[in-house]
């Protein structure tokens, strides 16, 4: 006979899988970056963090799984798998490495996806199959140094000269620029945003040295430096004008990658800050015997599940052909912080012990701020959900 507890254990386990892994591929997907998390992403986190480097050869696993490509179609060589499932991953992967994790998703969401989605036959068959096999990095090129979250105020320029463009401008914090070979860039032809592939073969474009950071060390950041970069009329993506809807379009996948993102710090400090309540004595009992503490871990679950059922619900609705600003603007809105606030909660539960490097709290704490700011900041979210808010009511 099975115990209620065993009944009940089941039907949680049901109802965690109808909403976070909606189908068996999902679920195997799952299980498959937890375990490469586990064992081969969580040895190596530190160490890439202190030295500031990207872990080339674990990039290239990620190839080997088939996550580089995981929403392009199997017929393009990549995993067929939807917005849920690149979710999935970005979770799972960034419990260890958020750093490392932020250079996948630069790559695979911000390169790949977007690439995918805006070129044509001939540019896939070129640059596909070296990017989701790991042996090519990419990114995307939008920040300039003058302009942030006023991407309509690009500088950047491309000019016609016959066989080629001829592009001028920098592009600034750019995830992956240092070991990159393609970028999709953004910039302005006769005032039109325009999508162009730019590689390390176009002459005149370099990086600068990388630059480094409060977190997210694992990913390297660079400038991308365009003089007189001459662009083959070929790598120009979707067609003249057309560079803003694809930004827009990939950046409701990118923003729920990010949040999250923001979800695995807070699951992997919930995580320890509990254990550490559990067994840290004062005063001859458990610390999570003491109000305070209980505080910590009740607002933190709660905070942590609310970011997990927003993030898991709207992924659900994106896609290629399917728009959803207004939900994906929510869920980073609300989940980016959500790391950081559980991240912290985790340090102050554990003392010094938290603030201290020995432990990844303080790893994760450095990693989750970002959050709030790539991608969008929370400023530029509240700004979209209220514009599209009062579209909605007030027609």
């Amino acid at each position: 006979m099975t115990s209620p507890a065993r009944t009940e254990a089941a039907a949680e386990k049901s109802a965690f899988d109808a909403l976070f892994n909606p189908t068996d591929e999902h679920r195997m997907l799952r299980d498959m970056v937890r375990d490469f998390t586990t064992t081969e992403v969580e040895p190596q986190a530190e160490k890439h963090d202190r030295e500031q480097t990207l872990n080339r050869p674990l990039f290239e696993r990620l190839g080997e799984l088939g996550l580089l490509g995981i929403t392009i179609p199997v017929e393009d060589g990549g995993a067929g798998m939807d917005a849920v499932a690149a979710v999935i991953a970005h979770h799972e992967l960034s419990k260890s490495d958020p750093g490392f994790c932020l250079a996948y998703l630069a790559h695979s969401m911000l390169f790949v996806n977007n690439f995918y989605h805006c070129a044509n036959e001939a540019q896939r068959k070129k640059y596909l199959p070296k990017s989701i096999s790991g042996e090519w990095v990419g990114g995307m090129g939008m920040t300039e140094p003058g302009y942030g979250t006023d991407v309509l105020g690009m500088t950047t320029t491309a000019v016609d000269r016959g066989s080629h463009y001829v592009l001028n401008g920098t592009k600034t914090y750019i995830t992956n620029g240092p070991d990159g070979f393609c970028f999709l860039v953004y910039a302005k032809v006769e005032g039109k945003v325009t999508s162009f592939l730019v590689d390390r073969t176009c002459p005149g474009f370099t990086s600068s040295q990388p630059i480094h950071k409060m977190g997210m060390r694992a990913s390297t950041m660079s400038e991308l430096i365009f003089e007189n970069c001459e662009v083959p009329k070929e790598n120009v993506l979707g067609g003249i004008g057309n560079g803003l809807t694809h930004m827009m379009r990939n950046l409701e996948i990118e923003r729920l990658t990010l949040a999250a993102m923001s979800l695995g710090i807070a699951d992997r400090c919930m995580d320890i800050m509990v254990k550490h309540a559990a067994e840290r004595l004062a005063f001859g009992q458990p610390i999570n015997r003491f109000g305070q503490i209980q505080r910590y871990i009740g607002d933190g679950y709660a905070k942590t599940e609310a970011a997990r059922c927003l993030i898991y619900q709207v992924a659900r609705t994106v896609g290629p052909n399917s728009r959803a600003r207004l939900g994906s603007d929510a869920a980073k809105l609300y989940a980016a912080p959500v790391g950081k606030e559980v991240a912290d909660a985790a340090m102050q539960v554990m003392g010094g012990s938290g603030y201290c490097s020995e432990y990844p709290v303080e790893r994760l704490f450095r990693d989750a701020k970002l959050l709030e700011i790539g991608g969008g900041t929370i400023e530029s979210h509240q700004k979209n959900i209220t514009k599209d808010l009062t579209k909605v009511v007030c027609g």
